[in-house]
C-alpha cells in the first residue's frame, strides 16, 4: 500500500473491504489513539479496547467523517475521546463539567539516583494527571503530549478555543500545585513543562 496516500482515500478503501487500506490506518493512528485513551482512562485493557472500537467504528461508518471539518486525525482523536468517556461514565470515573525529543543524558540522569528521582517524578506527574478533572485532562492531554493546536482541541471536544484555553490553563495550575513539592530538585528548577513530557 503506497504511503503517499490521503487519508481519505485510505478510508474509503478501508470501508470497502481493503484490509491493506485498514492496516496502513491503524499504524498511521494507532499509537496517538491509544496514547491519548490511556492517559484519560489510565487502564491499559480499556485503552486497547477503545482503540480498536475507535478504529471499527471509523471504518464501519466512514461517512460520518467530514473533511472539511478538519484532518481524519482529529476525527480519530473526537472518536476516541467519546469512547473514553463512555468508559468514564461506566466506571463511574467521570468528573463534572465544573471540575472538569528526547534529551541527552546528563550525569546526574545516568546515576543511579538520579534515574530514581527521575522515575519517581514521572509517576507523581502521571498520577497528577489522571487525579485531573476529566476536561481538563482531556484539554491538557492533548496539547502537551499530543502536540494538537488549540483549533483542533477545540473541534476535537466540541467547544471554543476560548474555553480550551481555560481548561488548559486550569489544569497547569493544578498540575503545577499538586507537583510543587517536587518541582525544585536540588538546586535546579525543574518546569512543569519539561515535567510533562
Amino acid at each position: 500500500m503506497p504511503e503517499n496516500l490521503k487519508d481519505e482515500q485510505l478510508l474509503s478503501k478501508a470501508a470497502s473491504g481493503d484490509q491493506g487500506a485498514f492496516h496502513e490506518l491503524y499504524e498511521r493512528y494507532r499509537d496517538p489513539v491509544f496514547r491519548f485513551s490511556y492517559r484519560l482512562l489510565g487502564s491499559i485493557e480499556l485503552a486497547e479496547d477503545v482503540t480498536h472500537d475507535c478504529f471499527i467504528n471509523v471504518v464501519r461508518k466512514p461517512g460520518n467523517f467530514d473533511p472539511t471539518l478538519g484532518s481524519l486525525k482529529t476525527y480519530f482523536y473526537g472518536a476516541a475521546r467519546n469512547l473514553s468517556f463512555k468508559q468514564l461514565r461506566i466506571s463511574g470515573r467521570e468528573g463534572t463539567l465544573e471540575d472538569l525529543n528526547e534529551e541527552p543524558p546528563d550525569s546526574r540522569r545516568q546515576q543511579p539516583l538520579g534515574q530514581l528521582l527521575e522515575e519517581e517524578l514521572g509517576e507523581k506527574v502521571r498520577d497528577a494527571v489522571a487525579a485531573l478533572p476529566a476536561l481538563q485532562r482531556e484539554a491538557l492531554v492533548l496539547f502537551e503530549y499530543e502536540g494538537l493546536s488549540l483549533n483542533e482541541i477545540a473541534r476535537i471536544v466540541g467547544a471554543d478555543v476560548g474555553a480550551v484555553k481555560g481548561r488548559i490553563f486550569r489544569g497547569r495550575q493544578r498540575l503545577k500545585n499538586a507537583l510543587l513539592p517536587y518541582l525544585n530538585s536540588g538546586s535546579e528548577i525543574v518546569t512543569l513543562e519539561k515535567a510533562l513530557k
